[in-house]
C-alpha cells in the first residue's frame, strides 16, 4: 500500500516554484534549460525562478528592439545570439528597466532592481562563457549600477511597546478591524511556514528554515512562550482545511497563512504607531537586530540570530551603532584620575 507523505510548507513552495520555472522555460530559447540545470546544485528554487523571470525580460527586450531578434520568435533564438549582443544593448536594457510597460501596467526599477537583473544576466552569460559555448562574456563588461545605501528603518523602543500593546488589546482599531483583531491578534509577527511540531517548549526554541534552505533553531523568551501557549489553546478548537493540518498559524479560512496576510497585518498595526515610517515584517526584524546589538554588543550573535552567513553583511547594516559604541569606549575608562576642581587644597 502506497504511503502519501504530507508536504510541509517549504516543500510545497519548492514544488510550486519548480512548476512555475518550467512554464517560464517554455517561453525561452531551448538552450536556456542548460543554464538552469547547471546552477541547480547551488541555488534555491526561488532564486532560479527569479533568474528565469529576469532573463525572460531580457529576451523580450531584445525581441522588441533588436532587428535580428524581431524576425524570430523568442523560443527560436539560437545560442549565437548572445555573441551578437553588444555592451550597448545591455546598457540600453538597464535603461529600459527604469520604466517599461507589461500587461498594461507601468513597472519601474531603481538601482537595486537593475543590479539584480544585471546579476542574473552576468550569471547567465558566465555559464556559457566558462563552458566555452560563446566567445564573449559581454554582460561582464557592464558595471553594476551604483547602489545608494538606504537608511535602515526601525522602530524605537517606545514604538515597539505601543505596537505590542495594540496587537494585544486592539487600541485605535475601527469597530470592524477590532472584530477581525480578536481572531488574529496572536499571529502578526510569526512565520507562515511554521508547523506545529516545529515548536519545542522543552528547550524554548522554534525550528525554522533559513534563506538558502538550511535549518536553524530560534530561541524565544517567556513573553513569546505565553503568547504561543495562548494561541495553541485556541488552535485546538480550529479544524484546519485539508492539507493544512500541520500549519501552526491558520487564516480565517483555516488554511496556512500567506506571506501577504502577515505583511498586511503588520502594516495595519504599525500605521497606528507611526505614519512616518513604512514598517514591514523585515523592518521589525531590523528593529530586533538593533535592540539585540545594543544589549549585547556582540555583532556575531546578531549575525547568527538574523541568519546572515557573512558577518560583514551585519556590520554594514549596524555600522552606525558600532561607531557609537566605539565613541562610548573612548570615555569608558580614564588613564589617570582627574582632580576635582572644587575640592579643597590638601595644604588648606
Amino acid at each position: 500500500m502506497a504511503v502519501i507523505k504530507e508536504e510541509n510548507y517549504h516543500d510545497e513552495q519548492n514544488k510550486n516554484n519548480i512548476l512555475k520555472l518550467r512554464k517560464v522555460l517554455d517561453t525561452l530559447p531551448p538552450f536556456c534549460r542548460d543554464f538552469f540545470r547547471g546552477i541547480e546544485p547551488y541555488t534555491s528554487t526561488r532564486t532560479r525562478l527569479a533568474y528565469a523571470y529576469d532573463i525572460r525580460l531580457f529576451f523580450e527586450f531584445l525581441h522588441e528592439t533588436n532587428r535580428y531578434c524581431k524576425k524570430r520568435e523568442i523560443t527560436e533564438l539560437p545560442l549565437s545570439v548572445l555573441d551578437m549582443v553588444q555592451r550597448t544593448d545591455i546598457e540600453e536594457y538597464l535603461e529600459y528597466m527604469s520604466l517599461y510597460q507589461k500587461d498594461g501596467k507601468d513597472i519601474t526599477n531603481e538601482e537595486r532592481g537593475k543590479a539584480r537583473k544585471l546579476a542574473a544576466l552576468r550569471s547567465f552569460y558566465n555559464y556559457y562563457f566558462q563552458s566555452e559555448r560563446i566567445e564573449k562574456n559581454t554582460a561582464a563588461l557592464v558595471p553594476l549600477p551604483k547602489r545608494h545605501e538606504k537608511e535602515i528603518i526601525r522602530l524605537e523602543p517606545n514604538e515597539v511597546a505601543i505596537l505590542l500593546d495594540q496587537v494585544e488589546d486592539g487600541t485605535k482599531l475601527t469597530k470592524k478591524e477590532l472584530e477581525y483583531h480578536k481572531k488574529t491578534k496572536l499571529r502578526v509577527s510569526e512565520c507562515v511556514g511554521l508547523d506545529i511540531n516545529d515548536v519545542d517548549f522543552d528547550n524554548g526554541g522554534i525550528k525554522i528554515r533559513r534563506k538558502g534552505g538550511y535549518e536553524a533553531i530560534v530561541y524565544f523568551g517567556d513573553e513569546v512562550e505565553t503568547a504561543l501557549l495562548d494561541y495553541l489553546e485556541q488552535r485546538e478548537h480550529i479544524i484546519p482545511a485539508e492539507g493544512h493540518e500541520n500549519a501552526l498559524f491558520l487564516s480565517l479560512q483555516n488554511r496556512r497563512m500567506a506571506v501577504r496576510s502577515v505583511e498586511n497585518l503588520v502594516k495595519k498595526y504599525a500605521s497606528r504607531v507611526t505614519t512616518l515610517k513604512k514598517i514591514t515584517p523585515h523592518k521589525l526584524r531590523s528593529t530586533y537586530g538593533t535592540e539585540l546589538y545594543k544589549e549585547t554588543g556582540d555583532i556575531y550573535l546578531v549575525a547568527d540570530v538574523l541568519g546572515h552567513k557573512d558577518v560583514n553583511t551585519t556590520r554594514k547594516h549596524y555600522a552606525a551603532l558600532e561607531e557609537q559604541r566605539r565613541k562610548q569606549a573612548a570615555n569608558a575608562f580614564h588613564l589617570r584620575e582627574h582632580s576635582d576642581r572644587h575640592s579643597e587644597h590638601p595644604d588648606n
